[in-house]
């Protein structure tokens, strides 16, 4: 027996259908406690010569909103300090919605430092596009609160800019 086609792609849909949505929900409910860290060197012919070695940690996509386990959290932040790097570097997403999604972890992520600075930019979730507000001014508001914190954090937040970074005499731009 053989399945009519109509029911036959209905089932490979339905089945298709099951692995982003399997994997989301292992996101949500396992994976974001499941830090990995990836080492990766990178080889410029134009590097100055002062920044050979030198080292940066990244972090991204935080969604502080989704946190249920402080010392989960805290196990993260222990392994990014543990990299020593130069330079610590966060890209985005430090909240899911709203600025207070960040604040009982103030602290937590500040102590994040590196002897060439902590540096951030914006995501796409921090700018608060994703819920209903009640007002243009409560969004604007949310937003420069959560700038605020990128400063409470110790990040040196960038909109749109470049920073020259000197060591031994040279210098590269972030």
């Amino acid at each position: 027996f053989f399945p009519s086609r109509r029911r036959f792609v209905s089932e490979i849909a339905v089945l298709v259908a099951a692995v982003p949505f399997t994997s989301f929900l292992y996101g949500m409910l396992r994976g974001k406690y499941d830090y990995r860290l990836h080492r990766t060197t990178l080889y410029f012919d134009d590097l100055p010569e002062a920044f050979d070695g030198f080292t940066i940690t990244q972090l991204s996509d935080i969604h502080s909103g989704s946190f249920d386990n402080t010392a989960a959290v805290q196990r993260g932040i222990d392994l990014a300090k543990a990299q020593n790097s130069d330079l610590f570097v966060f890209t985005g997403d430090l909240v899911n919605n709203v600025a207070e999604e960040i604040e009982p972890y103030l602290d937590r992520f500040g102590t994040l430092k590196a002897p060439y600075g902590q540096f951030s930019i914006l995501g796409n979730h921090d700018y608060g596009d994703y819920i209903k507000w009640d007002s243009e001014e409560a969004k604007a508001e949310n937003l420069q609160r959560l700038k605020a914190h990128h400063r409470t954090l110790g990040y040196r937040l960038m909109l749109d800019e470049h920073v020259m970074l000197e060591k031994g005499g040279q210098s590269i731009a972030l």
